[in-house]
């Protein structure tokens, strides 16, 4: 595995001219890298230590509006500075982009240089140093599922997202014929992404036209979710570079099959797996068993992570293998949660609630808070589910609208907790954000199906 760019390497390279870019980036609530281009002497000099970029970073929508409610920053307080503060540990090259490199940045307030809560890279730290205090390191792992389109951006765009064709004609779950039509993109995705120090396993067709799913080697969980962003970024860039569209939207046409993000999770204890005990049913740890009962019994109080917008809750439809119910089942594809390698060291569980849209770091950093709350709680697992678990009448229910989610959310004791209630604030602002602006748009749906008949 090709090592991350070192401070030192990165010198030579600017010497010899092959790195003369480098991509200063922040991770916004949407999961999105933001930042700023530095031509690389001034990086070298200065901008390794740090540089500033607008609070409203952290409180705008997907359309880069900035909407009131947000106790960090506002009109009134005349949006003011962040520091971005790069992390040297996440310097890489940047293969798909010409003499180019990136870095990661944590975000610090402008006056106190302590961290931004809200900043979602120190939503997941803040929960990785509460497992840390208690002897865990947090290993995660995630897949990343998206459609690629025959057309580009530009061009879906201008045609008012209208003419969605997508990139191959029949499902290509595991597909190989297909999926070597789709290697001009695919092999360089691989490829690069593998020269930027991100581990990848594989990709492979989904259960849908034109899907994909790439899928990246386990790591601690800050690194997890710094690949899966960078990995995301990479995915729409290296398509659109090959003239096509690839999108994370989980929903995007209500005959198709959504797209997910499924995570791994275990932890461990230097190089043990404190998931795994082999006299134990499923080989399943009581630390295990606890971890996995808090996150399962406190998925309705994050799901707003798993699923952020209101198209997230189009995809949640049973026959779909997208799960519906708040359950745990030994590999089965119908449940919330599925147990992955039973019986052997690598004995971990899945969720498969989220969508392609989640921001790692958030979702990831709930999954952790909740099973902090099952150790600490010693709560007990329920017997595992079998069968089809959407016709299972007696599995909870996850929250089925982003309304709902966003008042279970609100209304978590367990999150306020473990999160302070400046960020559960900051995140149900961003949620309720969300659904006003759906609330007040007249959707295609709705001229076309009452505009002579109503």
């Amino acid at each position: 595995m090709p090592a991350p760019l070192t401070f030192d390497a990165l010198k030579a390279a600017a010497s010899d001219g092959s790195i003369d870019t480098v991509l200063v980036c922040l991770v916004d609530m949407q999961g999105r890298l933001m930042g700023k281009r530095f031509h690389v002497q001034n990086f070298i000099d200065h901008g390794w230590e740090e540089t500033h970029c607008c609070n409203y970073l952290l409180a705008t929508d997907l359309e880069m509006a900035t909407p009131d409610g947000y106790r960090s920053t506002s009109w009134a307080s005349g949006y003011g500075d962040y520091v971005m503060k790069p992390d040297l540990d996440t310097l890489r090259p940047v293969p798909w982009l010409e003499g180019t490199a990136m870095v990661l940045c944590d975000i610090l307030d402008h006056h106190s240089h302590e961290p931004v809560p809200h900043s979602p890279r120190q939503v997941l730290r803040a929960q990785i140093a509460r497992l840390e205090a208690l002897g865990f390191t947090p290993m995660m792992a995630t897949e990343l599922e998206f459609f690629l389109f025959e057309k580009s951006f530009d061009e879906i765009r201008k045609g008012g997202f209208r003419d969605l064709t997508p990139i191959s004609g029949y499902n290509e779950d595991y597909h190989i014929l297909q999926t070597t039509k789709e290697e001009a993109v695919m092999r360089p995705l691989r490829n690069h992404l593998f020269a930027a120090g991100i581990p990848v396993e594989n990709t492979k067709g989904e259960a849908e036209t034109g899907q994909e799913e790439l899928n990246i080697r386990y790591a601690d969980a800050l690194s997890c979710a710094d690949n899966h962003t960078i990995a995301k970024h990479a995915t729409k860039e290296i398509a659109w570079a090959h003239g096509h569209a690839a999108s994370f939207l989980p929903k995007w046409h209500h005959d198709k099959v959504g797209s997910a993000s499924h995570v791994h999770m275990s932890l461990w204890q230097g190089s043990t797996p404190a998931f795994f005990d082999g006299d134990a049913p499923h080989g399943m740890s009581e630390l295990m068993r606890h971890f996995c009962a808090g996150m399962i019994a406190y998925a309705p109080d994050y799901t707003v992570f798993l699923a952020p917008y209101v198209n997230s809750y189009k995809r949640f439809l049973k026959g779909t293998f997208a799960p519906t119910k708040a359950v745990w089942s030994v590999d089965n594809r119908t449940a919330g949660f599925r147990l992955c390698g039973e019986g052997t060291k690598g004995v971990r569980m899945e969720c498969r609630i989220g969508g392609s849209d989640i921001n790692p770091y958030l979702a990831q950093a709930a999954f952790l808070a909740a099973g902090i709350k099952g150790i600490e709680e010693q709560l007990e697992l329920a017997p595992a589910t079998s069968g089809d678990v959407y016709e299972d009448e007696a599995a909870r229910e996850i929250p089925a609208t982003l309304r709902d989610a966003t008042e279970t959310f609100r209304n978590s004791a367990m999150l306020r907790a473990a999160m302070g209630d400046d960020v559960i604030d900051h995140y149900t602002r961003c949620a309720e954000v969300e659904q006003e602006e759906f609330d007040r748009i007249v959707t295609d749906w709705e001229v076309a199906r009452g505009f002579e008949r109503a």
